[in-house]
């Protein structure tokens, strides 16, 4: 009977506590990773059409410049998006996520307007260093808002490799020195360039608010310590009282 009452408390104690899953709407399937839903899918696709015509863009800059800091850049755009091609399939693939294969039409145009600059001038090293540029900033933001909110934890590490890409492609096309930051409908100001008259409150500052009325209402201590309290209450009983049963047995 000991050994029964043992077992039982050990299996309580060590069990792991069992959280039901989110239902987070139609949209979303579960996967090993967590929910998928439309922001992880939409990433998955972005990326793949970043690839297809800022690899094409890095190849032009390595050719048709005349501008070490163009070509470097060059070189860091097929590297980078060479690497986040072969995850962005890989993932894609065990996620069941269709890419696309060929560049929308505005960023058709922009491979356009690069292969129409004259070779080895300043012209195409603008317009290869400001159409690059904004393009990755839009990104950036993008992929930053799919990272902070996502319950995939798939999609949360290959949204920190691609912002870590991105980061890297906007540090090597700003070292240009080609960049117009005046162009504030291709680069728009930062929020916080904005008058604010106060800084949002994080609603993490909300939480222990919650964890205060848990206790007050439990008198002060938290239900997971009652209900340990409650268990070993109820395993010592059943310990005593199987002991004494025993001990009546054996003492007539």
């Amino acid at each position: 009977m000991r050994t029964l009452l043992v077992s039982l408390l050990i299996l309580l104690l060590g069990a792991p506590p069992a959280f039901a899953q989110q239902d987070l709407g139609p949209d979303y399937v579960q996967t090993r990773f967590g929910p998928m839903g439309p922001a992880g899918r939409d990433l998955l696709q972005k990326v793949a059409l970043a690839g297809l015509w800022e690899g094409p863009a890095g190849r032009m800059g390595l050719e048709k410049s005349a501008n070490p800091l163009v070509q470097e850049a060059g070189r860091h755009l097929i590297d980078g998006h060479a690497d986040l091609d072969r995850r962005t399939v890989e993932l894609a693939r065990t996620l069941n996520v269709q890419l696309p294969t060929q560049p929308n039409e505005a960023q058709q145009g922009w491979l356009n307007e690069m292969a129409a600059a004259p070779a080895r001038s300043p012209e195409f090293d603008r317009v290869f260093a400001n159409r690059l540029r904004a393009a990755h900033g839009v990104v950036y933001k993008f992929l930053a808002t799919v990272r902070t909110g996502t319950r995939n934890t798939a999609i949360r590490d290959y949204a920190k490799v691609c912002m870590d890409t991105v980061l890297d492609h906007m540090t090597v096309l700003e070292a240009t020195g080609m960049v117009d930051f005046a162009d504030t409908d291709a680069i728009p100001l930062a929020l916080v360039a904005q008058p604010s008259s106060a800084a949002p409150t994080p609603p993490a500052a909300r939480a222990p608010q919650v964890v205060t009325q848990q206790q007050q209402e439990s008198g002060g201590v938290p239900d997971g310590l009652i209900a340990f309290g409650v268990l070993v209450a109820v395993v010592a009983a059943l310990w005593l009282w199987s002991g004494g049963r025993s001990s009546r047995r054996m003492h007539p």
